[in-house]
């Protein structure tokens, strides 16, 4: 160190006169590097020798000299005080904290030497917005001096740990905490220190660096507001002892409490623009809200339209064929019924002719009323098209569906509407059909739309305000689900008069029944088990026929087992009852009674081939 260091007599007068200095405090004076080297140690000359170097090389005229020498200002003052800071730690050198101190931001002098005109404009913006410099970097110019500092440190084979610290010299503090394990720590903690005093002495954003100061010393040192003022106190009059060794003018370098006072300034500036912007920010956000609400609406109304006729406000033909079409697939699934009805208001034409296109269009929208008034909500209204309106009735049984379409007719004859003084009476002939769906439904849709068209006409050509429905149900299915519907045990309940037709029809409408497949629920109650499943599933994809039925074939259910199974799948009883209890109509004791009666009543026996029934409670 010593022979590299006297090839250079420049280097080596600073290095004495900086020995010599009140910085060191040496008794007697040093007149030689090599009386110097021992009495300073390897790594303090080192560091002298590489500041002079570097302020040396940094020092130029023009528009960046002011940022050359406030990078120099700064190196200085961050080194100084993390030399002070060493003495606050329980391992290291004062000389390694102090090369720390100067090297931290080597990548800012990399920058401006290397990319001055592009960095030139970040400098300036950091100046006036008092913005965190390396973050504004990252932003303008996809890199910053932090990354550039690690490089070159890398490339030089600095020490690992004085590399450590330039990484993580500008971390917030939560990850600072992350890295308290490091046998590093000390360096580390103290350089992240240096670095925010350095923009509080040296930059502009003086109260961020405020704030970062408070939150390290708090939670690394421990120090109270006044413990930070005493050490910017003694980290300023080191400073000034420092002037002269290191060539800075310390005069540039505000008061402490000059500096204070611009700090809780900035802090200030920080809070009201934190303040409007977030006032700004609620009010986009209100005025978004509101765009988005408006816009909402303006969906809703489209889908409305999309949907719904805009005379009737009934569904329109579309949205029925799309939705008729899902019921049959799901009838198709669980073998249900399928019931639609076809209303057509009776010489309509003649009620136009007569009386106008505007008193035709309330006659319609008082019909359509009507018959949303008489079904249910889980029938679906539409008007198929001119003064035809059609409805597909959900779960319907054949007695049920022909008893709905005579008070629908009854409902639209009961009206009178007035044309001046006179009443108007308005009369509709209706159409009904009811059906299965097959397990691949194909047509079935247009069958019954067909049929019940056709029901409908029947009913004009008899005379009109009539009803007239058609069945495509063959003796089998008319059997079977006669069976099923007597199986069901809201249908036992009635029979029983636990309750009647109209109380149980409402607890049904509020009760969701899960939608379990035919072999599931045979295995369920131990009718089949997975074997004989698996081999009706293929029988019935060779032949189409339906579960239910190629079991009966092969002999693995009786008619009566079947019967069951669907009236349960239908209707799960243990859902109904829990239903009754929500809505006070039974208590848990009088609903666990009242099961167990059905099941022992209804649940069929086991053959040869079923294996050992449990209870389905």
């Amino acid at each position: 160190v010593v022979e590299l260091i006297q090839t250079d007599p420049a280097i080596s007068a600073k290095i004495l006169k900086a020995t010599n200095s009140t910085f060191f405090g040496f008794k007697s004076e040093i007149t030689s590097i090599a009386r110097a080297v021992p009495l300073l140690g390897s790594t303090v000359v080192t560091s002298m020798a590489l500041s002079f170097s570097l302020i040396e090389d940094s020092i130029e005229d023009g528009p960046l000299a002011d940022y050359y020498n406030s990078y120099w200002v700064q190196s200085v003052v961050q080194a100084t005080t993390n030399e002070i800071l060493s003495t606050y730690c329980k391992t290291g050198l004062e000389c390694e904290f102090l090369l720390a101190g100067l090297l931290m931001d080597l990548g800012r002098l990399a920058m401006l030497k290397t990319i001055s005109d592009d960095y030139l404009p970040v400098l300036q913006i950091a100046e006036e917005e008092q913005r965190d410099l390396f973050e504004l970097e990252q932003e303008l110019l996809d890199i910053n001096h932090i990354e550039v500092g690690i490089k070159l440190a890398e490339n030089w084979s600095l020490p690992q740990p004085l590399i450590q610290a330039i990484r993580l010299h500008h971390a917030p503090v939560e990850k600072l905490i992350e890295e308290q394990d490091s046998p590093n720590f000390e360096l580390i903690k103290a350089t992240a220190l240096s670095a925010s005093i350095g923009d509080y002495f040296c930059a502009t954003n003086k109260g961020q660096a405020l704030k970062r100061m408070q939150e390290i010393t708090q939670e690394f040192y421990s120090f109270s507001d006044a413990d930070l003022d005493q050490l910017l106190e003694k980290a300023n009059a080191r400073i000034e002892e420092a002037a002269e060794t290191f060539s800075i003018d310390s005069d540039q370098l505000p008061d402490p409490s000059d500096l204070m006072a611009e700090a809780n300034q900035h802090l200030a500036q920080l809070a009201l623009q934190q303040h409007v912007a977030t006032t700004q920010a609620q009010a986009r956000q209100e005025v978004a809200e509101i765009e988005n609400q408006k816009l909402e609406t303006r969906n809703q109304e489209l889908q409305k339209q999309a949907v719904h006729d805009s005379l009737t406000k009934t569904y329109n033909r579309n949205f029925f064929d799309e939705a008729f079409e899902k019921e049959i697939n799901r009838c198709a699934r669980t073998a249900s019924f399928v019931g639609v009805i076809f209303i057509d208001a009776d010489k309509f034409k003649n009620l136009n002719d007569n009386y106008g296109h505007q008193f035709g269009d309330l006659v319609l929208q008082r019909i359509a009323t009507g018959l949303e008034e008489t079904i249910r909500n889980s029938d679906i209204l539409a008007r198929y098209g001119g003064e035809e309106f059609v409805i597909f009735v959900h779960q319907p049984t054949e007695k049920g569906l022909e008893r709905l379409a005579e008070r629908l007719r009854a409902r639209i004859e009961s009206e009178s509407i007035l044309f001046g003084d006179n009443k108007i009476s308005v009369t509709v002939s209706v159409g009904a059909a009811i059906g299965i769906p097959n397990r691949e439904p194909g047509d079935f849709a247009k069958q019954l739309i067909a049929s019940a068209d056709e029901s409908m006409y029947v009913a004009k050509k008899n005379g009109r305000n009539q009803v007239h429905s058609r069945s495509l149900l063959d003796d089998e299915e008319r059997k079977l689900t006669q069976q099923i519907t007597q199986k069901r045990f809201s249908r036992w309940l009635v029979n029983h008069k636990i309750f009647d037709i109209l109380s149980i029809s409402k607890v049904l409408l509020k009760c969701a029944h899960e939608n379990v497949l035919i072999g599931e629920l045979a295995k369920k109650q131990n009718y089949l088990n997975d074997g004989q499943v698996t081999q009706i599933l293929n029988e019935a994809k060779i032949s189409g026929d339906r579960f239910g039925e190629v079991a009966i074939q092969l002999g693995f259910l009786s008619f009566d087992q079947l019967t069951f199974l669907l009236a349960y799948q239908q209707e799960n009883p243990i859902t109904l009852c829990n239903s009754l209890i929500q809505q006070s109509l039974l208590s848990k004791e009088e609903a666990a009674g009242l099961l167990q009666q059905y099941l022992a009543n209804c649940t069929p026996a086991k053959t040869s081939s079923n294996s050992p029934t449990p209870s389905l409670a």
